[in-house]
Formats: structure tokens, sequence, C-alpha cells
């Protein structure tokens, strides 16, 4: 098909999907409930369906009363036992794909279910509707003229008593429509490739070949893949190798700690950012308007979502509330239920409202302390068990620490800065260095991922505090005693400025 003949059918079929949004957006609570309820009613034969008599739950407030809100750690031995070829427990269509992502407690990877409906009223259907969304905002775009960069962390997937898990981008890959590939670029083969070294210069050599309109990916590892664009090709700006570019889609981090970079090797006003919202559990937003800082809650893709306010989370007070009860300006833990058998589930993000009309919101954080500067998902338990670890190894003993990102400037590549207060030192602080690295790599594979071969993350920088730092810096914000506690990680640099800056 030729291109401006193709890109004219996507654009028509694409647009006609915006009177289908603009439903939820005039009727969001009937939506919701029109979801909550289909979801109920396809899983009412399964053990879980059986075990909370779904087929007997008529209002919102019945279903909340009846099943409790749940944790990864929770939900793992009926996730397991799927992943071992078990069916009906939780879905009842069959389940053969599971994303494995990093931040549980207990192990160094979860592996969240993927359903056939997931893949298609969720994941896929997110993608039409980002560039829906695009286009309706953006008349003279000429997306489909030209191909998509896409970059995952695609790698291959691995087979297990039936079931098959790896990166959600490698699921999704491997079960693509036609018509996305068509639009994509670079091939199913580079895409999946496992070796990044080698994946980085395979991308290149397909993709400065090709007439590319738009980028998608996560803004750490995007920013490597572009560096290297321009390195291969000594170009000074990517206009030089893709003069047709108009808009990249992000997502995954934060990309305040990136945009000066993308401005600079970007350097066209009219170029376009769009942010998604998504994880290995679901789709859930989209930026729908040009130069927006919040994102569109998509309400009609077999998720059902309610939330917690974060004032309550983790206490005997705390309460999950639908989408019609939010209020802006409140920071909320998001629980959900899924087209894939996840049952008042909490992702762990936190999120708060911009607009109720429509509903809007900005990603705030996680529900626990974390770096996710890079993707690369560290929590507090990663950090404490590897410096138990190493404190065995070494001898050394820990009073207080923090870490936070070093943010990638230029062609400079990004690392975690730590600084440390012991009451016994290491003998070597590099030996331990090194062995904090190692430990962080076998808790948390997302770590481990943006470790290799020095890609995205450098070698993490340790600083030894002098005695009394965090007191003295605890005292010069009035808050000694008890209920003030060190934040042990922090996804921006304000704490660790501030410490480093007394230490010296």
């Amino acid at each position: 098909m030729p291109i401006p003949l193709f890109h004219s059918i996507a654009s028509w079929l694409l647009k006609k999907r915006y009177h289908q949004i603009e439903l939820f957006l005039k009727y969001p609570a009937e939506v919701q409930q029109e979801v909550l309820f289909q979801l109920l009613d396809l899983a009412r034969d399964t053990e879980i369906g059986r075990r909370y008599d779904f087929a007997g739950i008529q209002t919102y407030e019945a279903f909340a009363e009846r099943l409790p809100v749940v944790s990864y750690e929770e939900v793992e031995p009926m996730i397991e036992r799927s992943r071992h070829g078990e069916q009906n427990i939780f879905w009842p269509t069959h389940l053969k794909w599971f994303a494995k992502s990093s931040g549980t407690t207990n192990a160094k990877s979860k592996f969240i279910p993927v359903s056939t409906e997931a893949l298609e009223d969720c994941h896929y259907k997110s993608g039409k509707d980002l560039l829906c969304l695009y286009l309706n905002n953006n008349e003279n775009s000429q997306l489909f003229n030209g191909k998509s960069l896409r970059l995952g962390g695609s790698k291959e997937l691995y087979k297990d008593n039936g079931t098959f898990f790896g990166d959600l981008s490698a699921i999704l890959i491997d079960n693509m429509p036609f018509w996305a590939e068509l639009s994509s670029t670079p091939s199913n083969r580079v895409s999946l490739m496992s070796d990044w070294e080698h994946k980085m210069h395979a991308i290149i050599e397909e993709s400065i070949q090709e007439n590319v309109t738009s980028l998608a990916g996560v803004p750490s590892w995007m920013l490597v893949l572009l560096n290297r664009v321009l390195e291969e090709t000594g170009k000074s700006h990517l206009f030089e190798v893709w003069e047709n570019l108009e808009v990249y889609f992000h997502g995954g981090v934060s990309f305040i700690p990136y945009a000066e970079q993308y401005h600079n090797l970007l350097p066209r006003k009219n170029f376009r950012y769009y942010e998604i919202y998504n994880a290995s559990e679901g789709f859930f937003a989209i930026q729908d308007r040009n130069n927006a800082d919040d994102l569109l809650l998509m309400l009609d893709y077999g998720i059902f979502y309610e939330f917690i306010p974060m004032d309550t989370y983790g206490t005997e007070q705390q309460v999950a509330i639908p989408l019609w009860a939010v209020q802006t300006n409140t920071n909320y833990a998001i629980v959900i239920t899924t087209n894939a058998g996840l049952w008042r589930y909490k992702i762990g993000d936190t999120v708060r409202f911009t607009s109720t009309n429509p509903y809007r919101i900005r990603i705030t954080g996680r529900t626990k302390h974390h770096i996710n500067a890079f993707g690369e998902e560290l929590i507090i338990e990663n950090a404490e068990e590897a410096l138990k670890s190493i404190c065995r190894k070494t001898g050394a003993e820990i009073k207080d620490y923090t870490a936070a990102p070093v943010f990638m400037k230029g062609r400079e590549k990004g690392a975690h800065e730590w600084i440390i207060e012991f009451r016994k030192p290491p003998a070597e602080i590099e030996y331990f260095t090194e062995f904090l690295d190692n430990a962080l790599k076998s808790l948390n594979s997302d770590y481990e991922a943006k470790r290799y071969n020095n890609m995205t993350l450098k070698m993490p920088k340790i600083h030894i505090a002098r005695p009394n730092l965090f007191y003295d810096w605890l005292k010069s914000k009035g808050k000694l005693g008890g209920q003030h506690k060190i934040p042990r990680l922090s996804n921006d640099r304000v704490y660790i400025d501030e410490l480093l800056q007394m230490n010296q």
C-alpha cells in the first residue's frame, strides 16, 4: 500500500475512535461501573470468583466490602500456580503470558499475568488511542508518511511449564498486529535481541535508512540510543538524520531531568512531546493535549480504578475509594482490577488528579522510597538487603545513609550517588562499592539491566559522611526526634545535595 494512502486510511480509522473516547469523557462513572461488572461477570466461575461469590455482587459497595485490597506478595501463590499451567484460578480465559518486572519485597522479580483481553483491549488499544489523540490535536501531522522508532527493554521470551515470561515489550512485539509492525522500526528480530551493545548498533543500522517521523521509548534508554546515532552519523542534531521527525512518545520514568538534553538533540520549537503512563499491569493514561503536563485517565481498557489517600495509606484507617469519589490535589495510591485477573491490586504508584472533568492525573511517585530516574525501580527493600549483605561480608557498620540519582548530562551516563555514615567503616571503600553494585544487581533485575555494560548507569559513587552529619542535617531542619526519618532513597537530588554541602 502506498504510504500516503496508508496515512489517509490510518488517520481516518484512528480519528473514528475519538467518538468512543468522548463517551467516557461524558459518562466516566457509568463507564467505570460497566467495566467492573463485566469483569465480575466474566470471572464468576473462576476459583476466586467462587470464593468471593462474584455472582452475588450487585453494587460497587458490595465489591469493595467483599474483596480485600492486595499486594503482589499476597497473590503470588496464585500467580505461581498459573505460571505452572493451572487455569481458571483468577481469570477465565487461557493465560500463557507473564510480564516479568522487579519491585517486590520478597523476590527479585514479579510475574504479572497478561491475558489476551489485556493485550487487545488495553495494551494495543492504548497504542491506537495514543495516535488518535495526537492526530486529533495535530491535523497537519505526517506521522504515517514515515515510521516510528520504538525502543523497548525487550529480551527474548522464556518458556516454563507451557507458559511464557519476559519483558512486557517482548510480549507485545511477539503478539504485535501487522499494522503496528508495518509502521515501526527496527524489525521485530532486532527489537528482541538480548545483547544491548549489538542491539543498539543493529537499531541504528536499520533505522537511519528509514524516514522516521516519531520516537517511542523510555527517556533514559532513548537518550543513550540518540546520542549513539549522532556519534555514528557525525551529525550535530537529529533533524539532520531524520528531517521529518515530529513527536516523541515517552513514559516509564520522569521526563523532567532529561528535557533540556532532548531540546538540544531536537532543536525545533514545534517538535512535540507526548507522555504515556503504562506498566506491566496495564496501560493507564495518555497525554491528550499538546504541551500539557498531565495525562487523561483512560477508562474503557478493562481496568477498574480505585484510590487510597496517601495520608491513610498503610494505616487502620486506609480506605480505597472509586474514581467518582476522588478530589483534585490529593496524593493517592492506585488500586486496580483488571482484565488479566488482578483484583483490587496495589501497583505501588501514586498519582494526583489535576482535573475531575475529565479525569486527568500527574504521576507523583511510588508508595515506598525509590529511585526510578532511569527505569531501575530501586526500592528501599533492595537497598536494605544489599547493605545488610555487604556489612556481613566486610564487617562494616552503617549508621545512616541516603542515595539519589546522578542525572545524565550530554553523553555522560547516569549513576547512583550514596552518602553513608559509618559506625565502623570498611577497610576498602572501592570493594564496598563493587559489592553494593553486585548485590543490587542480584536483587533487582531492572537495576541489573540498566547497569549492563554501563549502558545507562555507571558504577555507584559513595561518599563517606563525617560523624553526626545526618544528625546535624535533621537538626538544621528542626526535625530531631523519633517521628523524623532520614529519606533513604530519593528520585531527585534535593536531600543529597544539601548533605554533600554540609559534608565539606
